[in-house]
């Protein structure tokens, strides 16, 4: 059986203007693979909103990492701040991973 090393994934539900400014974020602090995934619709206490193909309005965005445990707290402690003004949503779970020095 192939090993696996545990890692943390991390997925940042942000509006898509401010995805350069995360992916800085997540570069300064070392982590050299970042995934963004476009989003179409969702809903959440402001209620639902959908993408608008047209305007881009409401577009939403996921930024997904997989680090290590050291650089996902240090990139969790640099978007603190951005949480609540920039109303960011922001998971972490652990996964396993194939080839863990990778990451």
């Amino acid at each position: 059986m192939v090993e696996t090393v545990t890692r943390k994934r991390i997925e940042i539900l942000v509006d898509t203007p401010l995805v350069p400014r995360i992916t800085s974020h997540i570069n300064a602090v070392d982590i050299s693979g970042w995934s963004v995934i476009h989003v179409d619709s969702g809903g959440g206490r402001a209620g639902q909103w959908q993408h608008d193909d047209v305007t881009g309005a409401a577009a939403k965005t996921i930024v997904l990492v997989i680090a290590s445990t050291e650089k996902a707290d240090r990139l969790v402690d640099a978007l603190a701040p951005l949480l609540d003004s920039y109303r960011l949503l922001l998971t972490i779970g652990e996964v396993q991973v194939v080839r863990g020095e990778r990451f």
